[in-house]
């Protein structure tokens, strides 16, 4: 199949061709150079990955996020249930999406399904069920590469851990010298809620949820893309005693993410009144967006 260019590429095929390449990644150690470590960094089959995070890095700036923040976090856009947020979310699907053609309710309830399967909290449960939400904003006119993809603080230098980092070199930031030393705009141990992450899905679906789950659910929502920390190790320089603690939480929940995936759809009838108490218990019927 033809590899379809950056802006011909749909927002669906995007996400999944990244969540694809991150369960792929073998993270280079640390001193290494990344090319030499990545697996299939050089393959083509990657090209719209790559070509997805040059844009990025290159646009991701901290005045860029300022501005979605402030366009975005009114949170204005409209109302909706979470089932209806699903609904609308499964217009992202594609029939020329290679990897698996489930819509987003059913990815969803595969990721809620293996947590609650596990036999964790009802809350870890609904957050499997919500955590991709966020991805709305393409469906507001938001381009695929502020909307998925792995994130990172801005503001400050960007680690040369962070996947492709090499297409940093390309970001204005990365030659300001408010932003480019290790704590740029940011103090030693200030905590993760006073730094901004680049922006996307999980920053925004934080912003929408902040008010009805537990702590633990609000940074796995917020952080699970940031692999530079909870894979890599980087940033702790940022982080205060509370971030380390629910760092356990972030990294607990992403296996279920990337690996609870199977063509076999769930049962939504069967599943809909457990999944319609369970919203109810946690959340009003009609959230912000």
């Amino acid at each position: 199949m033809r590899e379809p260019k950056s802006s011909e590429a749909s927002p669906h095929q995007v996400g999944e061709a990244w969540e694809e390449f991150v369960q792929e990644q073998v993270y280079p150690e640390p001193g290494k150079k990344a090319k030499e470590d990545y697996r299939n960094y050089d393959n083509p089959a990657r090209d719209t990955v790559r070509r997805f995070y040059e844009e990025n890095h290159r646009k991701q700036t901290y005045d860029f996020v300022q501005a979605k923040r402030a366009e975005f976090l009114q949170l204005n856009r409209r109302e909706m249930g979470v089932f209806e947020a699903c609904e609308y979310l499964n217009t992202l699907v594609d029939d020329s999406d290679p990897d698996i053609d489930l819509d987003q309710l059913q990815h969803l309830l595969q990721t809620s399904e293996a947590i609650r399967a596990d036999g964790h909290e009802d809350w870890f449960v609904l957050t499997g069920l919500l955590h991709d939400l966020g991805k709305v904003l393409c469906l507001y006119g938001e381009p695929q590469w502020c909307v998925v993809g792995d994130t990172f603080p801005v503001g400050c230098r960007f680690s040369d851990r962070i996947v492709y980092s090499e297409y940093f070199d390309q970001n204005p930031d990365s030659r300001d010298s408010r932003y480019n030393t290790k704590l740029g705009v940011y103090e030693q141990g200030c905590g993760l809620r006073n730094v901004l992450m680049s922006w996307g899905h999980d920053e925004y679906l934080y912003h929408v949820m902040k008010d009805y789950l537990p702590e633990p659910a609000l940074y796995m929502i917020r952080y699970h893309s940031f692999y530079a920390w909870h894979r890599e190790h980087e940033y702790d320089w940022l982080c205060d005693d509370h971030d380390r603690a629910m760092l356990p939480w972030v990294k607990k929940f992403n296996p279920y993410d990337l690996y609870s995936k199977s063509p076999k759809p769930p049962n939504w009838e069967e599943l809909r009144p457990y999944y319609t108490d369970l919203v109810a218990k946690y959340l009003p019927a009609a959230i912000a967006f």
